[in-house]
Parts: C-alpha cells; structure tokens; sequence
C-alpha cells in the first residue's frame, strides 16, 4: 500500500482520502448489486442516498470521475430514460486495492487448502468489483470497520494520510522484523513525490501525529519512535480486515453452492 498505486496521477489522490473514497466505494456497490443482485439500478441519484456525501459533493465527484473516463454512462436496458454509473477497471482496482492486499497478506499467513490463493482470484475486475459491493452492502447494514479505529480514521480522512501510514508502519516492521521487506522512505520529498502531496502536507501529518505521541520521524526520514497503542490499534484494524474479507470469501462460495 505505501509503494503507491499502479495507476499515475492523480488517481491516487482522486481515492486516497476516506470521504472520495466512500463516494466511489458506493458506487461500486451499486452497479454490481444492480448487476448480480437485482438492485435499483445505479442511477447518480441512487448513489446521492448511500455516498455519505451531500448530493451537490456526490454530483460533483462523479463528474470528475466521468472526465477522467473512471466512470462511464449508459442506458438502463428496461428503461432507456435512465442513466447506470459503470465503474472502469482502472477504478475498481485502486478502490479495491487496500482489499486486494489484505487477501494477499491473508494467504501468506493461512495458505488456502485448495492452493490456489485468494488473491489470485481477484485479478478479475469484475470479481473485485463485486468483492467490494459486498463489502459494502456490510458496511451499509452494520457501518465502517474503520470508524472503531480513530487513529487509522485520522489519517483515512486526510489526502493520501492512509498510504502514508502504511508507509510509518511498513518502516517499523523493517527496523524490526526479521526478514522483512525494505523499509519504504519516510524522506518528506521521497513521500510528497510517490503520493503526489505537498511536502508541507507531509510535514503537516508528521507534525500532528508527534504532536498526539503516535509517532515521530526526524531528519533524513529516520522513524524515531513509534507508540505502541498505536501500533497495536493499526495491528487490530488490519486482522478484521482480513476476516472480514474472508467472511465475505466464505459466505460468497456457500451462496453459490446453494445455488
């Protein structure tokens, strides 16, 4: 996650910040709820009553969305006086991205008895699409996974604040595991350019989260303290990301099985 997205800019700053994000989650609901489920169709003002947004905001982003082609138009085939929201693959996959992830960490840490990892499978985006929608369809009946997580939620609600705390995270793992994988720069410019952020954003966060005793980068991109509530709270959020990705996994094969 803190290596930046595959897409260039500015996607990674269109999606990285929880309000954007939760607009464009929705949206992929919609469509494939509509599409596998028989939902109302995935009209702009059925997204305008789940985004978490105000309907001007909501009306707003998705015409972002549609200039940058994230986002295509077309007619409902049972009534051609609507308008669906189709999801591009490009977008499915940075929204799904953090998703996608856990389910790869998922499978080094519970290898899969059919062998074939889980991740693997959602290398299709119509399958990832469909991950996050119900996902989503969760989230809309018992709320976010984040919101019990106020310090993960902080940087969430900021531009391009959760890469960066993978980035803090993913530095502390490799000063002190092991085997690790290298440590990602915590350099200021090596994060502004690889998030495509101001560098005084950067310096904002890092300011506020020594200014709170969660963590504190110094000179050179050195992490110099890390504390361990903080730690333990970003440890939590990433193990219900993981069941909760697997619960849906499971309950997905058993639906199909019955059908």
């Amino acid at each position: 996650m803190a290596a930046g997205p595959a897409a260039s800019w500015p996607y990674s700053k269109l999606f990285d910040q929880l309000g954007r994000y939760l607009v464009s989650y929705m949206l992929v609901h919609n469509y494939y709820q509509w599409r596998h489920r028989g939902a109302p169709p995935p009209t702009l003002s059925a997204l305008q009553k789940v985004a978490g947004a105000s309907p001007r905001q909501t009306a707003g982003f998705v015409a972002s969305l549609r200039a940058g082609r994230l986002v295509t138009v077309e007619a409902d085939p049972t009534d051609r006086r609507a308008t669906l929201l189709r999801p591009s693959a490009v977008m499915i996959a940075e929204i799904g991205r953090s998703l996608r992830l856990f389910v790869e960490a998922l499978d080094r840490l519970d290898i899969p008895s059919e062998g074939i990892p889980r991740a693997a499978r959602l290398d299709d985006p119509d399958t990832l699409g469909d991950l996050i929608a119900r996902s989503a369809a969760y989230v809309l009946a018992h709320g976010t996974l984040l919101h019990p997580f106020p310090r993960v939620l902080f940087f969430a609600q900021r531009d391009c604040g959760y890469p960066l705390l993978t980035a803090v995270i993913g530095n502390h793992y490799a000063q002190s595991l092991q085997g690790a994988a290298p440590a990602p720069s915590l350099r200021r410019r090596d994060l502004s350019d690889r998030l495509q952020v101001s560098v005084a954003h950067i310096g904002s966060l890092f300011a506020e989260a020594e200014a709170r005793g969660w963590f504190k980068v110094v000179a050179g991109g050195q992490l110099a303290a890390l504390d361990a509530e903080f730690l333990a709270e970003f440890e939590h959020w990433a193990t219900w990301q993981m069941a909760h990705v697997e619960r849906l996994r499971v309950e997905n094969d058993s639906e199909r099985c019955t059908t």
